[in-house]
């Protein structure tokens, strides 16, 4: 019989690329149901590809997904709140008349049925698309450059940014712009559906725009004139990432059994969203090892850069965070592996305890592929004297590898504000954390513990965190608090004794390697 006990919970909802997801975490931060629909199993009768009518398969995954709680007799009633991430920088476009619909919905029918023609725009763009080009030059020099738009905004002009698809859409198509009534993002659109009205865009994924004003959280008006006319109303005014948005829609109490009183909290974007499921607390640094490696940072005083990405903070908008992402990841490592330990992690891991830290002033830098940061591409080895050299002795050249990688990943966060601080801890995830040797390496580098922490749905439990947090009163209580009762991510690896004077030397030292790698490869740095 307790096994059927009520639970009053949260539900954390993730609107991705290749499907919808759902979480239900309990008082005490359990996860105790989850489903989901991907696109391309469950929804064969769209075929899958990722931009077509993407608005459509979330509407319908939606739909299946909620029936299927239905089915399995999930207690809607004990839902004290939601929230949601979507993919970033993805957009919809509701049409003139749109909000109608949104606020009438028939709990007889599903969403996808009422729902599908209120789009003026059919083929959404999301993150994948780069076609922008011409936008974002536009846009950077109506701001006075790459520089200042990444000071405005928190990023120079990306071609998937919201901003410049935007543009586009104007440019190219400008009475379907004129018949638009509001532009989501995928997140604020998920919202809305639960809302049953439109939802405000959050600070936190409204910085993946080029259109936010990151540091007094209004819209640019410079950047939003270089877009498009009206683009203001079309987008509503942005909202702390905490913000209670509403309650539920009457649609969801009378088709489900939703209680009226279930608060709808701002939708996020994925990554930020994540942020919010690994708990990242001031100082810290979360490091994503995997095809490529992404760094998430909590950052007070940002510095803004041409190379990676501010956010204003979900779970505290005084605060920011940054990304960062690296291209050579771990098929960079793989293939050192291969050549330099006899494809074997067993023997890579023998020659990083072989190995001493600083690697005897022998650096390396190893992109197989262009990298994003910094944008340099083939292998570059220098030894103690600064001198560049052809080959490294197989231990020597897995420990320059590793340690050139996150070596690089110090620099470029600090060059974006970050600093270790005396509590900062480091949370590690993807393939790379489950070895032990390379995690001592980023302890080293980094001077600081690091952990391991399960982030299979990060973005989907960050949600439900979030629920809570909006639902404990936002802004008023540290997210820290409403969150101290969730599993405790398990330390891993500390700094060895020494590093930090070992490293403190050498950072300089690759820094200026990597300048001089770049001067030499597409001539001085402007």
């Amino acid at each position: 019989m307790a096994e059927h006990a009520p639970r009053r919970c949260c539900l954390g909802w993730d609107f991705s690329t290749q499907q919808v997801k759902v979480v239900a975490v309990d008082a005490e931060l359990n996860v105790f149901y989850e489903e989901s629909v991907h696109f391309d199993r469950d929804l064969p009768e769209f075929g899958y590809v990722p931009d077509v009518h993407a608005r459509v398969m979330w509407v319908l995954a939606l739909d299946i997904i909620l029936e299927k709680m239905k089915a399995s007799g999930f207690d809607f009633s004990q839902v004290l709140a939601l929230s949601g991430a979507g993919q970033q920088h993805g957009s919809i476009y509701w049409k003139t008349g749109a909000q109608q619909a949104l606020t009438s919905l028939s709990p007889d029918l599903p969403l996808h049925q009422q729902l599908q023609d209120c789009f003026s725009i059919s083929d959404c763009p999301v993150w994948m698309d780069s076609s922008t080009t011409a936008q974002c030059r536009q846009l950077e020099a109506a701001v006075g450059g790459a520089q200042a738009l990444s000071c405005l905004t928190g990023s120079r002009a990306y071609e998937r940014f919201t901003g410049n698809q935007i543009a586009k859409i104007y440019q190219q198509n400008p009475e379907v712009y004129s018949h638009t009534e509001r532009i989501s993002l995928v997140s604020s659109f998920a919202a809305s559906l639960f809302l049953g009205s439109y939802s405000p865009i959050d600070y936190s994924d409204g910085s993946g725009m080029n259109l936010l004003q990151i540091q007094d959280k209004v819209w640019s008006q410079t950047c939003l004139g270089a877009c498009a006319p009206h683009l203001e109303e079309k987008l509503g005014p942005p909202v702390p990432s905490c913000s209670v948005v509403g309650a539920i829609s009457s649609y969801y109490i009378q088709r489900y059994g939703f209680p009226p009183g279930c608060k709808v909290v701002a939708f996020t974007g994925d990554n930020p969203a994540s942020l919010a499921g690994m708990r990242l607390e001031e100082g810290d640094i979360a490091v994503s090892l995997g095809t490529s490696d992404t760094l998430f940072l909590w950052l007070q005083e940002p510095r803004p850069a041409l190379e990676g990405h501010i956010f204003c903070n979900p779970v505290d908008s005084q605060h920011y965070m940054a990304l960062l992402c690296f291209k050579n990841g771990s098929l960079m490592r793989e293939k050192i592996r291969d050549k330099s330990a006899s494809r074997s992690w067993s023997k890579f891991s023998k020659a990083l305890q072989s190995t001493e830290m600083g690697n005897g002033g022998n650096l390396g830098f190893y992109f197989d592929v262009m990298e994003i940061t910094p944008e340099i591409i083939g292998c570059h080895r220098f030894n103690a004297e600064n001198h560049k050299v052809a080959a490294f002795p197989g231990d020597v050249e897995v420990r320059a590898l590793i340690e050139g990688q996150f070596m690089a990943k110090r620099i470029h966060a600090e060059g974006l504000g970050y600093r270790v601080m005396s509590k900062t801890k480091i949370l590690a995830t993807g393939g790379a954390s489950h070895n032990r040797d390379i995690l001592q390496v980023l302890a080293d580098v980094f001077g600081a513990p690091v952990y391991v922490i399960d982030t299979a749905n990060s973005a989907c439990v960050g949600s439900a965190y979030r629920a809570f947090h909006g639902l404990a009163g936002g802004r008023d209580v540290p997210f820290s608090e409403v969150v101290k009762l969730a599993p405790n991510p398990r330390l891993a690896a500390t700094p060895s004794l020494g590093a930090s004077q070992v490293y403190e030397a050498l950072l300089p030292q690759y820094a200026k390697l990597e300048q001089r790698i770049l001067s030499q490869t597409r001539g001085p740095l402007e």
